[in-house]
C-alpha cells in the first residue's frame, strides 16, 4: 500500500488486474441487466403510451430549440470571418457507461466502461445530458476512473454565463454543492446564474454548463464574498456519459493551423493571372515570350522592309537585340558587289574562249 501510494511502480500491476475485474463488474451488473430487461418487456401499455407523448413533446422542444441554434451557430461563424479568426469545430463524443463507484466515502470517483484501448486519455472531460461530470484520472485497458467536480482535491475554471465574471469552481465533498473560490465581495454575481465552462487551462471545452448559483453571502468584514453553486450535472444518478474528444493541439499551433488556413483562403481568392504582370514588369520577354515580344518586333522589321531575311531571326531574339542587328544589315546587302561579279564573268570567259578557236582554226 505505500508503494502504491508513493509510487507509480504498481500502475502496470494495477492495468492488467483491471482485465481480470472487469469480469466481476460485468457479473455483479447482470442483475441489473436482468431486471431491467424483464421489466421493458411487461412495460404497460399505458406507460408506454404516456413515455410515447412525453418523448414527442420533448423532440418538439428539442427541434425548436436547434432551429435557434443553427441560425446563432450561423451568425457566430459569420463574425469570426469578419474578425478572421479560427472557427469553432464541434467536439467529437462517445457514449460510455458507468459500470463502478469507488467505495471510499471521502473521494468522488466512478469507473467507466471505456478504457485505453477505446482511445480515451488522461484529463479527457466527461459529462452527461446535463452538463460536466468531471475528467479522466486513470487508464485502463478496458475502463477508466473519473474525478467527479465535487471531490475536495478537484478545481475548474468557469465564468458566469451573463456577464462573463471569470472565476474556480472547487470541490466540497458534497456531491450537491460547489464553492467559488477568491470571488470579490463587490462582484456582479447573484442566486440563479448559470455557470460554465470557462476553457481556461485547455482541459475542459468552453460552454459546457457546470454550476447554477444557490447561494451569494456578503459579509463586510471579509475581502470575498461566499458563492455556494448546485452542479447542473446529476452526478450520483446519471448512468450513460460523454466522453468529450476535444482538439488536442497547443494554442501556438491552433493560431500557426488558422494563419495558415488564412493565408490559403487569400491566395484561392486573389487572381493568379494579375501577379506576374504586376511582378515582371521588365522582365516580360522571359516570363511570357510570346505575348510582349511579338507586338515589339512586329513594326521593326516593317521599318526595315527591303532588309534580307535576316528578321525572322531578329524577331525570335529579344527586344534589346534587334538595334544590333539593324546596322549589319547594310553591310550583309552591298549593292555593288553583285555588278562588279556579273561583268567579271563575260571578260573572263571571252579571252579563254577566243584562243581556243584558234587553235582549232589553225589544226
Amino acid at each position: 500500500m505505500v508503494v502504491d501510494a508513493r509510487f507509480t511502480l504498481l500502475k502496470p500491476v494495477r492495468s492488467q488486474m483491471s482485465l481480470v475485474l472487469m469480469q466481476s463488474y460485468w457479473i455483479a451488473d447482470l442483475p441489473e441487466r436482468l431486471y431491467q430487461g424483464v421489466a421493458s418487456q411487461f412495460g404497460s401499455r399505458t406507460e408506454l403510451a404516456a413515455e410515447n407523448e412525453k418523448l414527442k413533446t420533448e423532440n418538439l422542444l428539442l427541434q425548436g430549440r436547434l432551429q435557434k441554434l443553427a441560425a446563432l451557430t450561423e451568425q457566430n461563424v459569420r463574425l469570426r470571418e469578419l474578425l478572421n479568426s479560427s472557427a469553432l469545430v464541434n467536439e467529437k463524443v462517445e457514449v460510455a457507461e458507468l459500470i463502478g463507484m469507488d467505495p471510499n466515502p471521502f473521494t468522488h470517483r466512478i469507473i467507466i466502461n471505456k478504457g485505453e484501448r477505446d482511445g480515451v486519455v488522461l484529463g479527457q472531460p466527461v459529462l452527461d445530458a446535463r452538463g460536466l461530470m468531471g475528467q479522466v484520472v486513470e487508464l485502463m485497458p478496458y475502463t477508466s476512473r473519473v474525478l467527479l467536480l465535487t471531490d475536495t482535491t478537484h478545481s475548474i475554471p468557469v465564468q458566469v454565463n451573463r456577464n462573463g465574471l471569470r472565476a474556480i469552481a472547487s470541490g466540497t465533498g458534497n456531491p450537491e454543492r460547489l464553492e467559488l473560490r477568491h470571488v470579490a465581495d463587490t462582484a456582479d454575481i447573484k442566486e440563479g446564474d448559470l455557470l460554465v465552462s470557462s476553457g481556461l487551462g485547455q482541459r475542459f471545452p468552453a460552454g459546457y454548463p457546470v454550476a447554477t448559483v444557490k447561494e451569494v453571502i456578503h459579509d463586510s468584514g471579509q475581502p470575498f464574498a461566499i458563492v455556494r453553486a448546485v452542479p447542473t450535472a446529476a452526478l450520483n444518478r446519471s448512468r450513460y456519459l460523454l466522453l468529450v474528444f476535444s482538439d488536442g493541439r497547443s494554442p501556438e499551433e491552433r493560431a500557426a493551423d488558422a494563419a495558415q488556413q488564412q493565408e490559403s483562403l487569400d491566395r484561392q481568392a486573389a487572381d493568379p493571372s494579375a501577379v506576374p504582370s504586376a511582378t515582371v514588369p521588365g522582365a516580360a520577354p522571359a516570363a511570357t515570350p510570346n505575348k510582349p515580344v511579338v507586338p515589339a518586333t512586329v513594326p521593326k522589321p516593317a521599318a526595315a522592309g527591303h532588309s534580307t531575311p535576316a528578321t525572322p531571326a531578329a524577331s525570335t531574339a529579344a527586344p534589346a537585340a534587334a538595334p544590333a542587328a539593324t546596322p549589319a544589315k547594310p553591310t550583309a546587302s552591298k549593292p555593288p558587289a553583285k555588278p562588279v561579279a556579273k561583268p567579271a564573268t563575260p571578260k573572263s570567259a571571252t579571252p579563254a574562249a577566243a584562243p581556243a578557236a584558234t587553235r582549232e582554226r589553225e589544226e
